[in-house]
């Protein structure tokens, strides 16, 4: 009983400590920057129908591929639609999508890469084959493939990203687990009778959570490139819904002649992968985590 009332008198100093560890990541210039062009991105995305200068949708066949002016700051692409509107708007779905799945694959894949470092054996042998077997794939054609037998939508892509992302998210928290497995507490833990369940949930969660939440922002990172890849195959978001990959797709035959139609969805989505990848790396400096690290097989 007193454990269980350690645990819950824990619980705000875990969140007070994480608040601590993002203002401290926050205090290096990367992860200024990086929380800068994050949170810019997020609200963008929020208030992006409110405060787009033109319709995102509509097409104007009298301005085909105009030029930057003033009415359109980064010109219209071949349909006539607002270039400068379809980039403040080509970023949500992208973060509706990878902001679910990122959380699922974690959870998922944070939990199994716990337990098997716990577990070991056989069970931990064979999955990690299994686990080999599915990263040897290029990343790009499990997700075609997926998308193409289901029809696309982003529930499809939201459990898609989630499963396929959280395959290599439990050999990092695995190796994480075999740093803990072996100590004191957990000895002492077992030697109680603790159930796995118990040590997975109280005892190794709180000591690798530091390493899921940075693999998740680098998860994150490389979510958002494959899902803007699958846009710019035809095999993400459906049109005239904006989306970067597809504003590339579309405006990359005329770049020679309008090159703003490409320019700029590329700006806005490496702008926000640069972003999330200076947050990750604040806070792996922050956490003295070494992303560098070889994971255990």
């Amino acid at each position: 009983m007193a454990q269980v009332e350690q645990i819950r008198q824990d619980r705000p100093s875990l969140l007070r400590r994480w608040i601590n560890i993002l203002r401290e990541a926050g205090s290096r210039p990367s992860g200024a920057i990086g929380i800068f062009l994050v949170t810019l991105h997020v609200v963008v995305a929020i208030l992006s129908p409110w405060i787009v200068p033109h319709d995102a949708i509509t097409m104007g066949s009298d301005e085909i591929l105009a030029p930057p002016t003033s009415n359109h700051w980064l010109g219209t692409d071949a349909l006539g639609r607002d270039v400068f509107s379809r980039v403040l708007q080509g970023g949500r779905q992208a973060l509706i999508v990878c902001g679910i799945a990122t959380p699922l694959a974690m959870l998922w894949g944070g939990l199994l890469g716990i337990y098997l470092g716990l577990r070991g054996g056989w069970i931990d042998e064979v999955a990690m084959r299994l686990v080999d077997a599915v990263l040897s794939l290029p990343g790009i054609l499990p997700l075609m493939v997926v998308v193409v037998m289901f029809d696309g939508g982003n529930l499809v892509l939201i459990l898609t990203l989630g499963f396929l992302f959280g395959i290599p998210v439990i050999r990092v928290v695995r190796a994480a687990t075999h740093g803990v497995v072996a100590r004191d507490f957990i000895v002492a833990a077992r030697a109680r009778g603790h159930k796995r369940g118990n040590i997975m949930w109280r005892e190794l969660l709180p000591n690798v959570f530091d390493v899921v939440m940075v693999e998740g922002a680098m998860r994150l990172s490389w979510m958002l490139l494959s899902f803007s890849a699958l846009s710019f195959l035809g095999y993400g978001v459906a049109p005239p819904t904006p989306d970067w990959g597809q504003e590339v797709s579309e405006a990359r035959v005329y770049m020679s002649l309008a090159p703003w139609g490409v320019l700029g969805p590329m700006f806005a989505l490496s702008s926000l992968i640069i972003g999330v990848n200076l947050t990750a790396d604040a806070l792996a400096k922050t956490l003295g985590l070494d992303r560098s690290q070889r994971a255990v097989v």
